[in-house]
């Protein structure tokens, strides 16, 4: 192609009207960039969550999916009229008797809260659980594990964002969701001391987000906000993940004995992972569609430069004509402009869409490990031949309407 005579011809025109060329091009570099920048981001993002999903493959989550009357474990009436949902006692002994010698049940309480320390608050939540469990699921990177009920561990952000450490102090308010139980209790018994800085978790299938959240016994809990034996979420941890599927069906066999009204909903870390991956893939075929905004605008770009070529060549064309060039060599000396055009804006587009893609996963993201990878990479070639193919057909119409221009006609042209 290179060594065709019409293909210099072609060049040669994108070099006496570079400034043209050069703008048409930039429509073709911001749609490549678009397209390749966000749907790198979206694959690092999908990426990730598997990634940090899968570590807790072996979990399996129950949740209450029914509204009991009255406050939880403390024996009022029943013309209250507050509302709590959770796991009661007896589910919870039904859910054990499921899973027998094939996992660890967990069952936690939880609620959002604010938390002070000195002058500082912040707001995250708060976790009541059995200190002989916290190590099952959790891994406590600096300090120790609860061993008294004033004791409590603290989330690797939250700790930053209060400036603490271990053998500091945490103010803890009252629970914005479900009411104390004890407001005549005294002030210290809302407050902790920290042992012990959790590892960042980053997105679990368990959603306990301890990342921004403490984790204090269960007895400090119930005794500060109530709802004793009325748990928020049982964690079920799986020795077998073969068997996951087993130990969901024994459960909800158990507790889910009206088909109509289920008493308890089971997930586990697959079904989570295509919830939150049909999310981002909707988002990101959204985001991409706004990005191919950009390159019908550069077809439109690509369009009107390749008409112009037309109408100022008429006269060339007209020499070429009656000196016995076909029509198709007039065509293909148009369309090699268009391809020209094509590979330089997809060709810049190609070289940004790497730099800024890295730059916008790593802002967006906070990693870009999994940057270069096939799964996010593949945008960049595929971005590419979208531009170039879009201004391939953009050249199409002004090459027809050249090579069936009256020679004639063409050579009386001023």
């Amino acid at each position: 192609m290179i060594g065709d005579i019409f293909f210099q011809l072609s060049v040669r025109s994108v070099r006496l009207n570079f400034l043209r060329s050069i703008l048409a091009s930039i429509g073709i570099v911001i749609g490549v960039v678009a397209i390749s920048t966000m749907g790198m981001l979206g694959t690092n993002m999908q990426l990730q969550v598997k990634d940090q999903l899968s570590s807790s493959a072996n979990t399996i989550i129950i949740t209450a999916d029914v509204i009991r009357m009255g406050p939880p474990g403390m024996g009022t009436s029943s013309s209250t009229s507050s509302s709590v949902s959770g796991i009661t006692k007896t589910q919870l002994t039904k859910i054990k008797t499921a899973v027998g010698l094939n996992g660890s049940v967990i069952p936690l309480y939880s609620t959002s809260t604010q938390f002070t320390s000195g002058n500082v608050p912040a707001r995250g939540m708060i976790y009541g659980m059995d200190p002989d469990d916290v190590t099952k699921f959790l891994k406590v990177g600096n300090g120790t594990n609860i061993a008294s009920i004033n004791e409590a561990l603290v989330g690797y952000t939250l700790a930053e964002s209060l400036g603490v450490t271990i053998g500091d102090k945490i103010k803890i308010s009252s629970a914005s969701e479900g009411p104390p139980s004890n407001q005549s209790s005294s002030a210290s018994r809302a407050t902790v001391k920290i042992v012990g800085i959790i590892d960042t978790r980053g997105t679990v299938a368990d959603s306990v987000s301890t990342d921004n959240g403490i984790v204090v016994s269960r007895d400090w809990y119930t005794a500060q906000y109530g709802g004793k034996d009325h748990y928020s979420q049982v964690n079920v941890i799986v020795d077998d993940t073969d068997k996951i599927t087993a130990i969901e069906n024994a459960i909800d066999a158990k507790l889910n004995t009206d088909e109509k009204t289920p008493a308890v909903r089971i997930s586990d870390a697959s079904s989570q992972l295509d919830t939150i991956s049909s999310t981002l893939s909707t988002l990101t075929t959204f985001v991409l569609a706004i990005g191919g905004i950009s390159l019908l605008v550069a077809a439109v770009s690509i369009f009107n430069v390749m008409m112009m070529s037309v109408t100022e060549r008429i006269r060339e064309i007209g020499i070429l004509r009656s000196i016995g060039t076909q029509k198709g060599e007039v065509r293909r000396m148009f369309l090699y402009e268009a391809i020209i055009l094509g590979l330089v804006g997809a060709g810049i587009g190609a070289v940004m869409s790497i730099i800024l893609g890295w730059l916008v996963v790593l802002a967006m993201v906070g990693t870009t490990d999994y940057f270069f990878t096939y799964q996010s990479l593949i945008y960049v070639p595929v971005s590419m031949a979208i531009g170039i193919a879009i201004c391939i057909v953009s050249g199409v119409y002004p090459a027809w309407r050249a090579a069936n221009l009256d020679p004639i006609e063409a050579l009386r042209a001023d």
